[in-house]
């Protein structure tokens, strides 16, 4: 539901605005706003559940590890979109907290992996599993095919935007 109550798919498709832009985009733009807005926020209380002392823009970071296992920070700084510089601060900041480890890389001696600390499992995996049972809780009412298509889809416009 919109926060505003104006509703974006109420209108007929391809109906211009007075500026000359479709309905279609004003809506999908508002609605990415409130989406974004929202993600942040989220993000920045997912981070604070994991460690009080967390910055919100390193939650990404572990949850990227959580996923794949360890990772160079090269690779973690390109799939973050900061420099080098950037990403060592963060990394230096989560392994003050205890919540990463680096280790050499087997493939490459000259090369480290970071990887989560046990402690840093896990604390991602409890709030990762509280944030899935609110999506469940909040969605009840939703088929599980409209999950899923919405899944696909946010799939998809994040290749787009990827590019």
């Amino acid at each position: 539901m919109h926060e505003d109550g104006n509703g974006g798919a109420d209108g007929a498709v391809g109906q211009m605005t007075p500026s000359g832009a479709d309905q279609e985009f004003l809506a999908l733009e508002r609605e990415l706003t409130v989406l974004l807005r929202r993600a942040r926020s989220s993000q920045g209380e997912m981070a604070r559940e994991v460690h009080p002392d967390l910055e919100s823009s390193a939650y990404g970071l572990l949850i990227r590890l959580d996923e794949l296992g360890g990772q160079r920070a090269t690779e973690l700084a390109a799939y973050i979109g900061v420099g080098k510089a950037t990403m060592s601060r963060q990394l230096r900041a989560l392994e003050d907290l205890g919540l990463i480890a680096r280790e050499p890389d087997p493939a490459d001696g000259r090369a480290w992996l970071v990887t989560l600390t046990d402690e840093g499992s896990r604390r991602v995996g409890t709030v990762r599993e509280a944030r899935r049972a609110r999506y469940v809780r909040q969605l009840a009412h939703w088929d599980r095919r409209e999950v899923a298509e919405l899944a696909r889809l946010l799939h998809e416009l994040n290749g787009v935007m990827a590019k």
